[in-house]
């Protein structure tokens, strides 16, 4: 057994080296922690820091209490999306493969698991496009995903060889025009005749068999993005809770269960502000039947409505699918505002209402936001300059990989109280192997924060920069 006077002197030398982590004194070692941490100045940069161990001491006032026993949802994973300007951005980047290794690979990058692809184009193409364009073709004698196979689907096998255990789930902007109200992808909604709504079933059922032919399972699909707004001047497309019930309990469920696909849909793929859009699709007998969960985005509302829906039909899953970082007003404030609002909002907020899965919207823009049809302020995980061969990590990439790098799918939500003092929040998990992952904020502007983190009557102490969040491990 190590003596104490070892661990006194393991300790002092420990803090010689700058360690903000301390064991309790007059402690026994219990189990070593392992520390990262990404601070708003980006002084640290999912920074790996001296680490130390549990010891026997009491709780404090404010103390992070971890309890495993208690456990909630299971995690999916961490991501972001292929756009098609994401996916031509990294595609023609002269550093394409370290790009694609910092985002997935799990050992020598943050590991990257999730991916939510746009079926066609979004507001983040390089042109308008669908899967069967032109004049009405009922039986889709046009159907073709040859756009997406230049650069969109070699980026994803590699990613799903990079990291095999990456879920993909699609969504689609808009039908194609000769399908909707408004005789293109902009604008309007999908016209509500049998003949439409069963030929935008099988569009989407195609789009699922071609991707898996292709080499990129899709697991879950959502049947609109933003059902609940039509933008002028990039697809979308209104589509009522009512028109979605029906839509997925009477055509888009029984086509994917007649072609013999296991992919889950997802309702309702909008902002956290309306809880009623998703009760209804769920309440519905027909739709329930065939949907998996509920997606969400942070544009509107908080992530408590996740729990919301969830309480109210608690066998249902939900999923984090957007949210994009965007230029803060004093553009030197962006990384610092969206490290601190993203980890507080999606990664805490959100994975502690339910979420099983945390994605940002693109995985690359360029300097300009771009190339887009809408936003100019957007931020993606990464700046890629194909024109000076620059690539930079934007805070999106540091939010997810305090999560990613150390939640595996498959680890589970565990219990771990917020003390409410001092801005500091967090949340925790059980890896499939054992370990346990604690991912703590400090949201105070100004002050740095020490708290303990207790589990089993075992504790260690830590001090928090302002504006930082860290990620604990531990076996």
């Amino acid at each position: 057994m190590t003596s104490r006077a070892t661990v006194v002197a393991a300790v002092a030398a420990t803090l010689a080296l700058g360690a903000p982590l301390a064991v309790t004194a007059n402690a026994t070692p219990w189990a070593t922690v392992s520390v990262w941490e990404t601070t708003a100045d980006q002084s640290r940069l999912l920074t790996p820091l001296p680490g130390t161990a549990f010891g026997r001491g009491a709780a404090s006032d404010q103390t992070i209490t971890v309890d495993q026993t208690r456990r909630y949802q299971s995690i999916t994973g961490f991501g972001a999306s292929f756009t098609d300007s994401s996916a031509w951005l990294i595609a023609n980047s002269p550093k394409r493969d370290a790009i694609m290794t910092k985002l997935f690979d799990p050992r020598r990058g943050i590991g990257l698991d999730f991916l939510r692809q746009p079926i066609g184009a979004s507001d983040f193409s390089r042109s308008l496009f669908s899967y069967d364009d032109g004049a009405a073709d009922p039986t889709l004698s046009r159907f073709s995903v040859a756009h997406d196979r230049d650069y969109i689907l070699p980026i994803l096998r590699q990613a799903l060889r990079l990291n095999p255990q990456t879920t993909v789930m699609a969504t689609p902007w808009s039908a194609p025009g000769w399908m909707k109200t408004s005789g293109s992808m902009i604008g309007g909604s999908v016209r509500t005749d049998d003949q439409t709504l069963r030929a935008y079933a099988n569009y989407l059922v195609k789009f699922v068999q071609a991707y898996r032919n292709a080499g990129v399972p899709v697991s879950l699909l959502s049947a609109q993005n933003e059902p609940e707004y039509s933008p002028a001047d990039y697809p979308g497309a209104t589509m009522t809770a009512a028109d979605q019930a029906r839509f997925i309990g009477d055509y888009l469920g029984p086509a994917l269960r007649a072609a013999g696909l296991r992919t889950g849909i997802l309702a309702y793929d909008h902002n956290w502000d309306d809880t009623e859009y998703p009760s209804t699709v769920l309440g519905d007998t027909s739709a329930a039947k065939y949907t998996s969960g509920v997606a969400w985005h942070c544009y509107g509302g908080n992530p408590d409505a996740q729990s919301t829906v969830h309480d109210a039909f608690p066998a249902k899953d939900a999923y984090f699918t957007e949210c994009s970082g965007s230029q803060s007003a004093n553009r030197a404030n962006t990384f610092s505002d969206s490290l601190v609002w993203q980890t507080e909002h999606l990664i805490i907020g959100g994975t502690r209402n339910w979420a099983k899965s945390v994605v940002t919207w693109n995985v690359a823009l360029d300097p300009s936001g771009g190339p887009t049809m809408h936003c100019t302020t957007c931020t993606g995980a990464v700046t890629v300059d194909n024109t000076t061969g620059s690539v930079s990590y934007n805070a999106e990439y540091y939010v997810l990989g305090q999560a990613s790098k150390f939640v595996k799918p498959g680890a589970v939500r565990i219990d771990s109280n917020t003390f409410g003092a001092g801005n500091v929040e967090d949340v925790a998990f059980r890896n499939p192997d054992g370990s346990t992952a604690l991912i703590v904020l400090n949201a105070d502007a100004a002050n740095a924060r020490t708290f303990t983190v207790s589990e089993h009557g075992r504790s260690f102490t830590y001090t928090l920069p302002a504006k930082a969040v860290a990620t604990f491990t531990w076996r």
